[in-house]
């Protein structure tokens, strides 16, 4: 049996990404996939989905807080630096369950994950080989193109912090107008048309950024399509999941027999 595929969900706080996480664990259980669903948010306080491996049953924010004398800040930092410590147990619990999907939940914010060494370290001890991101473009900070380049910004400097495929992904469709869905849309999989967009912007400091930060993704090969998604009716999961058989079995289904 080849090693499993962590996923990794990663993206702003309030992104959705506890949400994806539960849709997408329910959509592969319904198509009858063996999932493993992980919790690495320390501080989180409700779940929508019952994790089979929970952080919080070695580390709790509040705990850290306490125990360190710490604010929430402080504590959150702490926190992802004391998960590394936790890894090995980690991966001693996933081999029990030997799925052969991983998918990961990642702490609210995201340089908790993306910036801190734990974070690289967590990927490179779980996983090395057969892991990918998962990254949330969250629409409602997305709504002006420069905004927009600057969250796939983060994901390109996500990419390259952890060197591993990276899908953009575009949360909550079932919140957009059609007209705001296909906008996005079209700002990933035509980069000419983001760039006319960003033009039509008042020219300032801000915009000329945004132009230069397009023209590095764009020429870095970092404007990928995205995959929209709706954590309520699972729309778009199918296309979340072909992604992930592309990447690691040209196509083919890792669990067929």
């Amino acid at each position: 049996m080849e090693d499993p595929v962590h996923v990794y969900v990663i993206g702003t706080a309030g992104s959705g990404k506890s949400r994806l996480t539960a849709a997408f664990h329910r959509w592969m259980k319904e198509h009858a996939h063996d999932v493993v669903a992980v919790n690495l948010d320390p501080g989180a306080e409700t779940l929508p989905y019952s994790p089979d491996v929970d952080i919080r049953d070695w580390i709790q924010l509040s705990d850290v807080m306490e125990r360190y004398e710490l604010g929430p800040n402080g504590a959150q930092v702490m926190a992802a630096d004391l998960i590394a410590l936790r890894l090995g147990e980690i991966q001693g619990i996933l081999d029990e369950y030997r799925a052969p999907y991983v998918l990961t939940d990642t702490p609210g914010q995201t340089e908790l994950f993306v910036f801190r060494e734990s974070g690289r370290v967590t990927v490179e001890l779980l996983a090395p080989g057969r892991s990918c991101i998962l990254f949330l473009l969250d629409p409602f900070l997305a709504k002006r193109p420069s905004a927009f380049v600057s969250l796939l910004l983060l994901a390109a400097t996500t990419s390259f912090r952890f060197g591993i495929p990276l899908l953009h992904v575009i949360p909550k469709r079932d919140l957009l107008k059609g007209e705001e869905l296909e906008r996005l849309l079209a700002w990933t999989s035509d980069p000419a048309r983001l760039e006319d967009d960003l033009a039509s912007e008042k020219a300032d400091m801000v915009n000329q950024m945004s132009v230069d930060a397009f023209r590095i993704l764009d020429a870095m090969g970092s404007m990928t399509p995205a995959v929209a998604v709706s954590s309520e009716t699972l729309e778009g999961l199918e296309d979340v999941y072909a992604w992930i058989q592309e990447v690691f079995s040209g196509g083919e289904d890792l669990t067929a027999a």
